[in-house]
């Protein structure tokens, strides 16, 4: 058991060191790739007037109007990129979580063959199932067999089950919370980055304002167009973050629940256990 145990804490270590690191190379790789399309794809002399990205874009060119929301804007597409990323990567980690079936149906399922008194069939639909709810009911029921065999009453085998299956959440659901706080954070810095270009957009088309007798309409234009650009960058990045994020904590917490509702099932069947032993 002690073995198991050790095995258990290790492999989760594991995991969290390799999720680190894809989180790591995730964000150097948005920024990058940010920067890249920016400059190369956005700037491409054929977005401007002339072959010239220092002027004007094309009449209906987004690529070059994009471009020309200055150094803010490859920040911002980094972030947006983030967001994408991080977003599919916590889909299909939660995804696989959940197993190969629907979760509610599993549960379900197990509810019913514990009620029954049918354990090996249980766990047989826990190896079915796969995922993290399955692998914390498989551990209930196993610590259920094993206080079932020791004899344990059924405050002590229920406290027994509850710390069985608290230990087996607490290895699962780490892994699930996983780069969320990076998500959460894209909420807040896309955001403030946003507003950090809408206000160096704007500080530019004042100072167009504010030269010389006759404002500078080409870069008063520039300016405005920079600080909407940023705006509506930030915005996006916001958006797709937070609705990223709420999506994905309610599918833990509904895992959560799966797990508490099945946990609870294992220690009620005990307790009636028990009771038909000692009425015997």
């Amino acid at each position: 058991m002690a073995n198991a145990s050790i095995q258990k804490v290790e492999k989760k270590e594991g995991g969290s060191k390799g999720s680190n690191l894809f989180a790591a190379l995730a964000i150097v790789s948005c920024i990058i790739v940010g920067a890249l399309v920016w400059r190369y794809i956005m700037g491409a002399p054929s977005n401007f007037v002339d072959g010239d990205n220092t002027g004007h874009p094309l009449p209906g060119n987004y690529l070059g109007m994009v471009y020309k929301g200055g150094y803010v804007v490859p920040v911002l597409m980094g972030l947006f990129l983030m967001s994408v990323v991080f977003s599919f990567e916590r889909f299909f980690v939660i995804s696989k979580a959940a197993g190969k079936g629907s979760v509610e149906a599993f549960v379900a399922k197990v509810q019913k063959q514990i009620s029954s008194g049918n354990i090996a069939e249980a766990m047989a639909e826990c190896d079915k199932q796969q995922g993290t709810v399955a692998n914390v009911v498989k551990a209930g029921l196993l610590k259920y067999e094993e206080v079932k065999r020791e004899g344990f009453d059924s405050e002590r085998a229920e406290a027994a089950i509850q710390q069985e299956i608290e230990e087996a959440t607490s290895l699962e659901m780490p892994m699930l919370e996983k780069n969320l706080v990076v998500i959460s954070t894209l909420v807040s810095i896309g955001t403030l980055m946003g507003l950090l270009g809408t206000v160096t957009g704007m500080i530019k088309a004042f100072s167009a304002l504010g030269a010389g007798s006759t404002p500078d309409s080409a870069q008063l234009a520039n300016g405005i167009s920079e600080a909407l650009i940023n705006t509506a960058t930030g915005i996006s990045t916001s958006t797709l973050a937070i609705i990223a994020y709420n999506s994905f904590t309610s599918k833990i917490d509904k895992l959560t629940y799966s797990i508490d509702e099945a946990g609870f099932t294992i220690a009620q069947t005990y307790r009636r256990f028990r009771a038909r032993a000692n009425n015997a």
